[in-house]
Order: structure tokens, then C-alpha cells, then sequence
């Protein structure tokens, strides 16, 4: 049996160095399952709040409680943002956060949470693609077949149907804000290098939140808004918006961007099952089969990126 004194010093010297990687190895686990949990609860609170607010307004109150948390990275890193760099910023905010943000929305308000969350896993595979279409990156035949399972998944989830109705439009919304996020990111990389990714972040939101004012308030509901919807609304913009990009960014820092990347398979699962727990939305054959095509697709783009 060991002295509690020995344990005791044997605890003590231990270097920062392997008391840092035994935390990552139990921390960063717990870390990307609370991120897909989070992430794909979103889904669910603009399924519940969007016939209110409709997607403009409900898209703005996101955008702007995102930005609130986030601003003391931006605050930070407020002397590397020149001029030149907030119109990059102006025209990125578009379509890496405001525009996409609609589209989900938009996609929600008429379908399951489950498929605006399915499609959103195409991000990192269209993110793949712009980078060899536009910028001559190599995508090699395993990020081929990757991107080949990912789209056909998405045409066996736009024939789907759910009570009746076809899933289409909202898995096409869903598909094109991902292909705007794969530019998105493509264009941070290139056009704001060496700026800290969270400050980025807190930018992108306040200039999408600016940009995207006009439409919220010329469409904003003359309706009184249910309490649950506020609720989702609140909880969209600080939880899912601020509080997810700063854990996001948090495992960027400690494990790199292809580990953290690996959260994409988390949020349609969490998103089927809070909304199948809370809504009562069914998982159809469909939704199963085109979710294991596109996650394929994906674990096929990541493998080869963690290379």
C-alpha cells in the first residue's frame, strides 16, 4: 500500500506537460459530445421558434446574441482588424453566417430537424470541393468517393417524404448553405490569415447581424411571439451560436481542426433524437439511409484530412 505521502509527491511532480494531455485525453470527449449535443439542438429550437419569428427575425436575434458572447475575443483582437480587412469581413459574413442561417431556418419551418441537420454535414465535404475547383487543391480518390456518397445521399434525402409532404426544398436549402459555408471557409483561410479564429467568429456575427437588420425588421412578426419560442430563440443565439463557437474554438486550439472537425458526425444524431424526443418527429428510412451516405461520405473527407 502507498504512503499518502508518496502519492501525494508523486502527484506534485508531475510535469504540466503530461497533466495537460491527461485532461485532453478525458476533456476533449466530453467536449465534442456536449458541441453535437448543442449543435444539433439548434436545429430543433428553429423548428419551434421559426413559424413565429419567421427567418429573418429569428435569424437576427441569433445573430446578434451570438455576437454578444463572443465580443470579448473581438475586443481582443480589435488592432489587427484594419479597414481592408472588415470589407473581407462584410462579404464573408454574408455567406458564411447570415445567408446560411436563413436557409436552415427557412428549411425547418417546413420539415423535420433531422434533415437541415443531415445536410449540414455536407459542409466539410463541400469545403473539400471549393478548395479544388477554385483554389487547385488536390482531392485524391478517397475524398472522391467521399463526395460521391455525400450528394447521392442528399438526392436520396430530397425524394424523401415525411407525413405526406416532400422534403425536397428544405433538403435543397440545407444543401446550398452548406456549399456556402464550404466557400466560407475557404475564404477565411486565404483572406484572414493569422487573425485568432474566434475573433473572426465574433466579427463575422456582428457584420451579419448589421447586414441582415433591414430584412429582420421589415419582416418582423406584428404578432405577440409565445414565450417558448423566445425561449428558443434566446437559447439559439447564446447557447448555439456564442457559447458552441467558443467550445469550438477551444478544441481547435488543443486538438486541431480536423479533430474538432469530427463533431459533424455528432449533430444529426443529437439533432433526430432531441427532435424525436421533444416533437415526436420520426426517423424515416429515408432520413436513416441518406444520413449513413453523407456520414460516410464525411468520415472519408476527415480520414484523409487527418492524414
Amino acid at each position: 500500500m502507498r504512503s499518502p505521502e508518496l502519492t501525494t509527491t508523486r502527484s506534485v511532480a508531475m510535469p504540466p506537460a503530461s497533466a495537460a494531455a491527461h485532461e485532453a485525453r478525458w476533456l476533449t470527449p466530453v467536449e465534442l459530445t456536449l458541441l453535437g449535443a448543442i449543435w444539433g439542438g439548434s436545429f430543433l429550437f428553429m423548428r419551434i421558434a421559426t413559424a413565429d419569428f419567421g427567418p429573418f427575425a429569428l435569424v437576427e436575434v441569433r445573430l446578434a446574441l451570438g455576437a454578444s458572447v463572443l465580443l470579448p475575443f473581438l475586443w481582443r483582437a480589435r488592432s489587427q482588424l484594419t479597414p481592408h480587412l472588415w470589407l473581407h469581413l462584410a462579404w464573408i459574413s454574408l455567406i458564411n453566417c447570415a445567408i446560411p442561417f436563413v436557409l436552415f431556418a427557412w428549411g425547418t419551418e417546413r420539415a423535420p430537424a433531422g434533415i437541415g441537420a443531415i445536410t449540414n454535414a455536407m459542409t466539410v465535404m463541400f469545403t473539400a470541393l471549393v478548395a479544388f475547383v477554385f483554389y487547385g487543391e488536390r482531392i485524391g480518390p478517397q475524398r472522391a468517393v467521399g463526395l460521391l456518397a455525400g450528394f447521392a445521399g442528399v438526392a436520396v434525402l430530397a425524394s424523401g417524404k415525411t407525413q405526406g409532404a416532400s422534403v425536397g426544398p428544405a433538403a435543397l436549402a440545407g444543401t446550398t448553405a452548406s456549399l456556402l459555408y464550404g466557400i466560407g471557409a475557404n475564404a477565411i483561410r486565404r483572406h484572414l490569415q493569422g487573425i485568432p479564429a474566434s475573433a473572426v467568429a465574433a466579427a463575422t456575427l456582428i457584420a451579419a447581424s448589421l447586414l441582415l437588420l433591414p430584412a429582420a425588421l421589415y419582416t418582423w412578426p406584428h404578432h405577440a411571439i409565445p414565450v417558448m419560442s423566445w425561449v428558443s430563440a434566446v437559447l439559439l443565439g447564446v447557447l448555439c451560436t456564442g457559447t458552441a463557437y467558443a467550445i469550438y474554438y477551444r478544441l481547435i486550439h488543443r486538438v486541431g481542426a480536423p479533430r474538432a472537425a469530427t463533431v459533424t458526425y455528432l449533430v444529426p444524431l443529437f439533432a433526430v433524437i432531441w427532435a424525436w424526443l421533444i416533437l415526436v418527429e420520426p426517423l424515416t428510412p429515408t432520413m436513416a439511409a441518406s444520413a449513413a451516405l453523407i456520414l460516410g461520405g464525411v468520415a472519408l473527407s476527415q480520414q484523409r484530412a487527418a492524414k
